[in-house]
């Protein structure tokens, strides 16, 4: 025993080893600063927190509460729309299914007003009453039971105004890369995307610094199998038989602009970093789930707005992939969050932050929940965060408990930390 406890202490290399310290040199791979040794994140897409959450939260809209303790902690959406004091409609999973609001960065530039949150409805460009609507609590309430058993944060801003390959870029860069759907990737599948140009960025992401840290990292897709089955025979796959939009286009197929290290070649398409989503399953039963992981459903189970995808589906897809994980060997050790890649156009009543070090604008705030062990429970986090900060935990935990390796917002935007249990951590992680 004390001869494995000195091989943990010389593969952790530091006093923080985390939960090898405690068993034994049963890290995966490098240990971690603090006790969760994987993370997994699932990104949906295209809600804002006030369209989900707006409900489920009990404070007067513009009460701004101090206190962090369940939905009286966050504030309730407001029953009128600031601009024209209409009534919010209802979204439920035929309104979700019948229309996509516009969300391109010109369109929600002008819907924020500067801060005033009061043109989703008037703005002349693409303002619409469909824009002002709230979903309703049933079809909410496996995420509304999952943020009383966990964290949810009501700061959390996608990190610019516009659509979701740009948002998403942040999950993996933590700096502005282009503008709205500008460009897919020149990949597996890029012939199905809808984006019109293909490219490629030689820059460093989070999973570049894993990697060279021989830190596990993968991005679990789903629809990614049949993509690149398809492309051998030069063409798209076919609708699966419960996509109701019926077309082998998204989102019925995965779409490869969605999965942003897809634009890297470094990480573009390899087996190691680039997996199915079916293959999450084998892995958690297996042991070989890697220490850092992001799961991307299909488009028709991501709850984006309009074709008909319904929320019901997402949601779903998001409570049967935390119910997988829990069921796992991994659930002792993992920190789950959830989140959203922007806000899709819906309406939000919270003026985003100034921007930041890249100078781009932040957009409404979205959904993100932290669950598992590791989460405060029935907690609220009203720490300004974005998906820069899940880099920036990424690199304090696992390299070397130094944020902002990356160069971009990672250097300034907060940690995690408060949206997390520093009993449970066994260290105590910034930003709480």
């Amino acid at each position: 025993m004390k001869i494995a406890i000195a091989i943990a202490a010389l593969v952790c290399g530091a006093a923080a080893c985390g939960r090898a310290a405690r068993t034994a040199g049963s890290c995966d791979g490098p240990c971690p600063a603090s006790k969760i040794n994987h993370l997994i994140v699932i990104v949906q897409e295209n809600h804002t927190f006030d369209d989900h959450f707006g409900r489920y939260c009990t404070a007067p809209a513009g009460s701004n509460p101090s206190c962090t303790a369940g939905p009286a902690c966050c504030e309730a959406a407001p029953d009128h729309d600031p601009g024209t004091g209409g009534a919010p409609s209802l979204l439920d999973d035929a309104a979700n299914a019948a229309y996509d609001p516009n969300h391109n960065q010109d369109c929600e530039t002008d819907e924020l007003d500067d801060g005033k949150m009061d043109r989703f409805v008037s703005s002349t460009r693409c303002g619409s009453a469909k824009n002002f609507a709230y979903a309703d609590a049933t079809t909410m309430q496996p995420l509304w039971s999952l943020a009383s058993s966990g964290a949810l944060a009501d700061r959390y801003f996608q990190p610019t105004t516009g659509a979701s390959f740009s948002n998403d870029m942040y999950l993996v860069r933590a700096r502005y890369v282009f503008q709205d759907n500008s460009f897919g990737p020149d990949s597996v599948g890029k012939s199905c995307s809808i984006a019109q140009h293909a490219t490629s960025f030689g820059d460093a992401t989070i999973g570049d610094l894993l990697a060279a840290r021989g830190v596990s990292f993968a991005w679990y897709a789903e629809g990614y199998r049949a993509l690149a089955d398809a492309e051998k025979s030069g063409g798209c796959p076919p609708a699966p038989d419960d996509c109701r939009f019926g077309l082998g286009l998204t989102p019925c197929i995965m779409d490869p602009g969605d999965v942003p290290i897809e634009y890297f070649p470094s990480l573009r398409d390899q087996p190691a970093t680039m997996r199915d989503y079916a293959q999450l399953a084998a892995d958690l039963a297996s042991g070989k789930l890697p220490q850092v992981a992001f799961v991307k459903p299909v488009g028709y189970h991501s709850e984006h707005a309009g074709l008909d995808t319904t929320l019901s589906d997402g949601v779903r897809f998001v409570t049967d992939t935390i119910a997988a994980i829990r069921r796992s060997p991994y659930a002792p050790d993992a920190l789950i969050v959830v989140t959203y890649d922007e806000g899709g156009g819906f309406f939000d009543h919270v003026a985003p932050p100034p921007a930041l070090t890249d100078g781009q604008p932040y957009g409404t705030r979205v959904p993100t929940l932290a669950l598992g062990p590791f989460a405060r429970a029935n907690a609220i986090s009203h720490a300004t965060l974005e998906h820069s900060s899940i880099v920036a935990f990424i690199e304090w935990n696992w390299l070397g408990m130094i944020a902002g390796q990356l160069g971009g917002r990672d250097q300034s935007i907060a940690n995690l930390g408060s949206l997390l249990d520093p009993s449970m951590t066994g260290v105590t992680i910034p930003g709480g």
